[in-house]
């Protein structure tokens, strides 16, 4: 991954958490990234990248809980 930014979710409210990080996601250029740091598994939040961003991530777990989860999420096209 070209660049490494942090991007820590527990500090956002619920219902604001998916849309920072698909605008984090979408303010990226090909082959950026950023760390997505989260208090629980984020697998919903892949399910909605497989459906909304198909193809155009890749995403790698680096710490799986119990109490934090951090993700690499790289634009791989776009």
């Amino acid at each position: 991954m070209a660049t490494i930014k942090e991007l820590d979710v527990r500090v956002i409210p619920p219902p604001q958490k998916h849309p920072t990080i698909f605008n984090t996601f979408d303010a990226l250029s090909q082959g950026e990234g950023f760390q997505l740091v989260n208090d629980h598994e984020p697998r919903p939040l892949l399910y909605q990248f497989q459906i909304e961003r198909t193809g155009q991530f890749d995403w790698q777990y680096v710490e799986q809980g119990p109490d934090v989860w951090r993700v690499n999420i790289t634009k791989v096209a776009g």
